[in-house]
């Protein structure tokens, strides 16, 4: 496994999988950092949601089967 070398924000997350921030947000839950969900924590207590190219993929995988399935 190669060490993570770049994250995604949640807005440019959404970007990449043509969804809303509010449905990435929601289905992040389903999300540990082993797979692919971090938090990157700022000054003044902001904190900021991430994804790595794992991350990407998982939400790739959680819209095509809970969100997109067919019927």
């Amino acid at each position: 496994m190669a060490a993570i070398s770049h994250v995604f924000t949640l807005r440019r997350a959404a970007q990449i999988l043509g969804r809303d921030e509010s449905l990435l947000w929601d289905l992040s839950d389903q999300l540990e950092p082993e797979g692919g969900m971090l938090w990157i924590y700022d000054i003044n207590d902001a904190e900021i949601l991430a994804f790595t190219d794992d991350g990407i993929e998982a939400l790739r995988e959680i819209i095509k089967d809970q969100i997109d399935r067919p019927g």
